[in-house]
């Protein structure tokens, strides 16, 4: 990597050793309040990575928000090599509106790479690829499940960038997924800027998870010991080991009703296992929604209330699922018992 004695992001210069806080300009809301996008970038003495962490690209995705600010107070940064980045904000619209979208009901992770002239969210997106994604060599952004949704603490990638099968497995999760490019995303940007780049899926929008927020901390701090940003820690960490799913698929209901989960997060199943029971109101005409393949939960409905087609499970499916209990074992044995 090109060594530099400087490093701007808007207007603001960060030199080696400088920890500044930025305030990259969006406008003005209707009263004329400015927004902007909050910024704060950890650079080191020595040149080394140069390490982006963003959330609430989804403005309701808060957990995101809280692993960011237990990131920049880890003892783990104080002697920092190479640059974290962090944005615990991109959309800011969405998140003062407590909305996924932006006010006018775009997704801003579908205007990536973005257009200086564009649409808000075009304009939002191009403004954080020149000033944030351009000017580093990794990333990693956080999501949590959409509307009435909740996912397991996960790892999505694209494996064709040299070096990003690598950190994946380096984050503290069981399960991980290569997953496709989707137009309009940030990963299809780091994709074709070939940066190594990690989606962290876990919790639910509008809500704290702490098991997901504890787990993105320590994959985070594990991939920095990996680029060698941070020193190793003098304890032994128990790792969680990672296990790449074949792929993954939504069961849907069979029938409108009132449904009842029968599984958790995380449970491995196998094929005719029933994930829940939908009936009617008064309890009668029971159909029960059963697993047709082998695999994980790795998300479902938070809602009761379901018709047909609704998706319910998403199951990861993998070519032998043994492995992967004792993996889920070992990660609740972790991040269950640090909460409790």
């Amino acid at each position: 990597m090109r060594k530099t004695r400087e490093l701007q992001i808007g207007s603001t210069v960060i030199n080696r050793g400088e920890t500044r806080e930025v305030e990259l300009p969006l406008g003005k809301h209707y009263d004329c309040t400015e927004i902007n996008m909050p910024v704060k970038v950890m650079r080191g003495k020595e040149d080394g990575p140069r390490l982006f962490v963003s959330a609430a690209i989804h403005g309701d995705e808060v957990n995101g928000v809280e692993i960011i600010k237990r990131l920049l107070k880890h003892r783990s940064l104080r002697h920092i090599k190479g640059t974290l980045i962090c944005v615990p904000i991109v959309n800011v619209f969405g998140f003062n509106n407590l909305d996924r979208y932006l006010p006018d009901r775009r997704d801003l992770n579908r205007c990536f790479p973005g257009l200086a002239q564009g649409s808000l969210g075009a304009r939002m997106a191009h403004l954080f690829v020149t000033e944030i994604v351009d000017k580093c060599t990794h990333g990693i952004d956080l999501h949590t499940g959409s509307r009435h949704r909740t996912n397991l603490p996960q790892i999505r990638a694209c494996f064709k960038v040299k070096g990003t099968r690598q950190l994946a497995r380096e984050f503290d999760v069981p399960v991980i997924l290569d997953a496709d490019i989707i137009d309009g995303t940030i990963r299809k940007v780091a994709y074709e800027k070939k940066i190594p780049f990690l989606v962290f899926e876990g919790g639910e929008p509008l809500r704290y998870n702490e098991i997901s927020i504890r787990s993105a901390l320590a994959g985070i701090l594990s991939v920095m010991r990996a680029l060698g940003m941070i020193k190793n820690s003098p304890k032994k960490n128990r790792k969680v080991k990672s296990f790449t799913a074949k792929g993954s698929a939504w069961i849907r209901a069979p029938h409108g009703g009132i449904l009842i989960i029968k599984k958790k997060l995380g449970s491995i199943i196998k094929r005719n296992d029933i994930l829940g029971v939908i009936s009617d109101p008064l309890g009668n005409d029971n159909f029960e929604v059963k697993a047709n393949k082998k695999g994980v939960i790795i998300g479902h409905t938070l809602l009761p209330l379901v018709n047909r087609g609704d998706a319910i499970c998403n199951v990861a499916t993998f070519e032998r699922t043994q492995p992967l209990k004792k993996s889920m074992e070992q990660f609740d044995d972790r991040f269950d018992y640090e909460e409790k």
